[in-house]
């Protein structure tokens, strides 16, 4: 397998960074969040023809057949990390895993690294999901308490910084960095072949995905990464979100629409003065509710996350 690595402009915004410490006191938790104890999870899988999506591991999990091994995007939860490898090789009839792609660094994408890691697989990911993965990460709206780093050996070995490919049993895997959208960390996962696209936790079309505004993320990254997303897209173009039913290229340009005019509404508001709560109570995504759910966590979460990045120009 090769990498080359391809150059992408950033985006051209402003913004700034700020941190969040946890309660004191708060239980530091394990990279095994569900506990060892726990059942075996059902796995289920669809053929896509030539590569299998797995669900019930803890996120959704794309797998590819290879002469050495398969490849693998996102990992599932540690506590299903064994039943989801013997799924993956049952489905792609191998016997190892060679390359595992992590689109972001929440305990849902990794459980798998220290399995694929102790076997000697490739574990690919963007350089700061790398970072999150070999520290102490202290305050996330992705989960309560304080996250240990995961053992080095389950760590990214292969890093990048922005854009690329590499060649997978003659496939081509192109990669991108979607930039504070859901993490501040996040990769796309794109087979133009199999017209399929893995786009972590960016989109659903079940839910609000979060933002992890403690930890980079903010609604302009989301904007942006669905704008880069709709780009990438064609109408019938199979989109994996991180959790949930399968999208469509039609979903994601979508739900851009929707976030595009989201983030409209919210300079609106940071204009009037309005905080997070005032941005709950006026309802913006109301329309949609029955279709995603109660948006009251992900308005005021967006709204704070445009207060600690949004700068006007």
């Amino acid at each position: 397998m090769s990498l080359r690595a391809t150059r992408h402009s950033g985006f051209s915004r402003r913004r700034f960074l700020s941190a969040s410490a946890a309660a004191v006191g708060a239980a530091l938790i394990p990279a095994d969040l569900a506990g060892a104890q726990q059942a075996a999870p059902r796995i289920s899988t669809t053929d896509f023809g030539g590569a299998t999506l797995l669900q019930g591991a803890g996120c959704n999990v794309i797998a590819l057949p290879g002469n050495d091994g398969a490849l693998m995007i996102d990992g599932g939860k540690a506590a299903n990390a064994d039943a989801l490898l013997a799924a993956v090789m049952r489905a792609t009839g191998t016997s190892r895993i060679h390359t595992l792609i992590d689109t972001h660094w929440h305990p849902e994408q990794t459980g798998a690294n220290e399995a694929v890691g102790r076997a000697g697989g490739v574990i690919f990911a963007h350089e700061k999901t790398k970072m999150y993965l070999s520290h102490t990460v202290y305050a996330s709206v992705a989960f309560k308490g304080r996250l240990a780093p995961l053992p080095e050996v389950a760590r990214p070995n292969r890093t990048t910084r922005s854009d690329g490919s590499l060649e997978f049993a003659g496939q081509t895997i192109e990669y991108g960095y979607l930039p504070a959208a859901h993490t501040d960390g996040d990769l796309f996962v794109h087979v133009p072949a199999m017209n399929l696209l893995a786009v972590g936790g960016v989109a659903s079309v079940e839910e609000w995905p979060l933002l992890d505004y403690q930890n980079g993320a903010w609604l302009g990254g989301r904007v942006r990464a669905l704008e880069r997303l709709g780009g990438l897209v064609r109408p019938d173009t199979r989109v994996v979100p991180a959790t949930g039913r399968m999208m469509t290229g039609n979903d994601i340009v979508r739900q851009r629409d929707i976030y595009q005019n989201l983030f409209v509404t919210m300079i609106g508001y940071l204009n009037m003065g309005l905080g997070p709560t005032d941005a709950v109570d006026r309802h913006p995504l109301k329309e949609h509710e029955k279709e995603f759910g109660d948006a009251s966590a992900f308005v005021a979460g967006a709204l704070r996350s445009m207060m600690i990045a949004y700068v006007p120009d």
